[in-house]
């Protein structure tokens, strides 16, 4: 059983930037990915970046050159660094990871991004 826990979140400008963090309750080197998703209202939920037990990453084109994704080993912590940001990435952010053996998804409960003037 894995728990994940999302923050900092919250109001930005539009252009400003924001880091999100996700704490693991166990070690994250042991889990195969770690993933951000983003759930805007109205609209499905959108894969964003991801980060392999290896320190391979893969964005979302439409992020790509402005999210930056991270992990912190020692802490078992993941970041998302948002730079850059519009009114469209306002959205409930949210952690998952991704564990290949036994096959198990486990997700945080998220936190709420606002782009906004």
């Amino acid at each position: 059983q894995v728990q994940l826990v999302e923050s900092g979140g919250g109001l930005v400008q539009p252009g400003g930037s924001l880091r999100l963090s996700c704490a693991a309750s166990v070690a994250i080197s042991s889990i195969d990915a770690m993933n951000w998703y983003r759930q805007a209202p109205g609209k499905q939920r959108e894969l964003v970046a991801v980060i392999t037990k290896g320190g391979t990453t893969n964005y979302a084109n439409i992020v790509k050159g402005r999210f930056t994704i991270s992990r912190d080993n020692a802490k078992n912590t993941v970041h998302l660094q948002m730079n850059s940001l519009k009114p469209e990435d306002t959205a409930v952010y949210y952690c998952k990871a991704f564990v290949l053996r036994p096959r198990n998804d486990y997700w945080g409960q998220g936190t709420q991004v606002t782009v906004s003037s």
